[in-house]
């Protein structure tokens, strides 16, 4: 009896390290709903996708899921990563795996991406930092996989200093935000169209995170089985997701 109980106390244990370890719900803040999926970097490792094995762009959760399932592996989490062109290349910095297939961008450019400062989410072998551009051109941090986009939402705590309280435009938008240990990072995708002020707002206040990166707005989207969601559409540039053993 003794050993049963045993064993249900370190199922019970193992199950709730799994619920730290990736967890996807919905939360409201300032009456706006949100949906995020916080994965713990210290034990989960996050991985970049763009192109599969012919070159061409994975475009859809689907299909990285189908190149997944030849390793007995599945996304328990994915989210589009940043900006990109037509062709699906990456706006600013792209690195996977160690490979660098776009360059690093530092200068003033149009739309959300080249408004400054604008930063990264880097990923390494012991966690996910979200990084200011030309702090990361400076500090030269070893980052396993990278994806570039903009603006910051929040910088070492404070709002992006081009971010107006009062502006009228609203979209959904998405983004990420990680602690300065690089030891959780927060996936958040708005159900409402919201403000960058709120955007960022909500990650510094209600998440409590010093530093958060805009992904994108009108193509914003989510994967999220524990939620049972799976956002379609067009195709996408780069996605950022997590490997999970099936059955997980």
């Amino acid at each position: 009896m003794r050993a049963l109980s045993a064993l249900m106390v370190g199922l019970v244990a193992l199950a709730a390290s799994r619920a730290v370890a990736l967890d996807c719900r919905e939360t409201t803040y300032e009456d706006v709903l949100y949906a995020i999926c916080e994965v713990d970097t210290a034990t989960e490792r996050l991985e970049l996708f763009l192109n599969d094995p012919t070159g061409r762009p994975h475009g859809h959760f689907s299909a990285i899921d189908d190149a997944l399932a030849a390793s007995g592996q599945t996304l328990g989490f994915a989210m589009n990563a940043g900006m990109y062109h037509q062709d699906r290349r990456p706006v600013g910095l792209y690195i996977e795996n160690g490979e660098t297939l776009a360059p690093l961008q530092t200068r003033e450019s149009y739309g959300n991406f080249g408004l400054l400062p604008n930063g990264l989410l880097c990923l390494t072998e012991t966690g996910a930092r979200v990084i200011e551009t030309l702090r990361y051109r400076d500090t030269g941090p070893d980052c396993r996989s990278a994806t570039q986009s903009g603006p910051m939402l929040v910088i070492d705590g404070a709002l992006h200093p081009r971010f107006l309280p009062d502006s009228t435009s609203r979209y959904i938008r998405n983004g990420v935000g990680t602690t300065d240990a690089g030891d959780r990072a927060v996936f958040a995708i708005s159900r409402n169209p919201v403000t960058f002020h709120q955007f960022a707002r909500f990650f510094r206040d209600a998440l409590g995170l010093r530093q958060a990166l805009y992904f994108d707005g009108n193509i914003s989207r989510l994967h999220a089985p524990q939620m049972g969601r799976s956002d379609s559409g067009f195709r996408m540039g780069p996605i950022i997701g997590l490997p999970v053993p099936k059955g997980d």
